[in-house]
């Protein structure tokens, strides 16, 4: 029997009204072309731990104790170094997309350097030389190359500064929040690797991130959004766990109707909010430039 999915707070459609909002979706946003440099880059970073981990096993083989713990010790500083440059690219990417964003709270780009550096210390020591002037300078030059190369982590919040902008900050919060379901919900339907399904959960989260970028323009759209961001969102992340759960033990085609069309349904829900939130602000503007037409010729100046 199929099953309908939808958490407590998850929008209801009648299924004969369901449309497919596909032909007329934006695809997902492409990344900066600076962000994709810098993931390639990123990869480098990977590599160079490679000869590392072989000198590792070469020291295991050899039973040499303090050869183990130098490149093993080497390779696991690498190792989270890359994972961190990682997460800090991923950060400034949100960041950059963002009209109004919180800064990271962990620097990770930065410590990612300064953990590059201890690692390519650690490599370059020898206890022939019996001196540490060479690895320090050597691991000073490495996380100095790496800030030129990757840049730091954004040290400063954007649109949120100043006593009166308290609607700009509860649009952040309430955007980040929205972001963490969908990390969340893009994280679960991943694991299945069902290319259709993570490609309709894409069409949505297009259009979710569409309607974030509204509300971050105008936070007083934020009174009419903030159901969808927070309790419709929180819904379809509930149900995403749900259906990722059950598919992957039943396996029913079913199963997987039922939530490829909750997310149709989301995703229409969400696109015709967002279109309602642009003729809202459209009918805005059109008072204020009524306003000003009326100030105007009380003034005596002719529109």
């Amino acid at each position: 029997m199929a099953r309908r999915f939808g958490a407590r707070f998850s929008p209801r459609n009648a299924r004969t009204d369901r449309q497919d909002p596909s032909a007329h979706s934006a695809p997902p946003q492409a990344e900066p072309p600076e962000i994709r440099r810098l993931r390639r880059r990123a990869r480098l970073v990977s590599l160079a731990a490679i000869p590392l981990l072989i000198r590792g096993i070469v020291a295991i083989v050899a039973a040499d104790p303090a050869g183990i713990a130098q490149q093993l010790g080497a390779f696991g500083l690498l190792a989270i170094a890359s994972f961190l440059l990682r997460e800090g690219i991923s950060a400034q990417a949100a960041y950059a997309a963002r009209s109004r964003a919180r800064r990271p709270v962990l620097p990770r780009k930065i410590l990612a350097a300064l953990l590059l550096g201890a690692g390519v210390g650690v490599a370059s020591w020898s206890p022939l030389r019996g001196t540490v002037t060479m690895p320090v300078l050597l691991g000073l030059l490495a996380t100095g190359l790496h800030l030129l190369t990757f840049g730091t982590d954004p040290m400063r919040n954007k649109g949120l500064d100043g006593i009166d902008n308290l609607r700009g900050r509860s649009a952040a919060r309430a955007v980040d929040e929205a972001e963490t379901y969908l990390e969340t919900m893009t994280e679960a339907l991943g694991t299945l690797g069902d290319r259709a399904l993570s490609d309709r959960l894409a069409r949505l989260v297009n259009e979710v991130r569409a309607m974030c970028r509204t509300v971050e323009d105008d936070p007083r759209d934020l009174f009419q959004a903030r159901r969808y961001l927070g309790v419709y969102l929180m819904g379809a992340r509930d149900a995403t766990l749900k259906f990722v759960r059950l598919y992957r033990e039943t396996g029913e085609d079913t199963l997987r109707e039922d939530y490829e069309a909750l997310l149709i349904d989301l995703e229409n829900s969400f696109n015709a909010q967002r279109r309602q939130l642009l003729l809202d602000d459209r009918a805005d503007l059109d008072v204020e430039i009524d306003v000003l037409r009326d100030r105007l010729r009380l003034e005596g100046v002719e529109t």
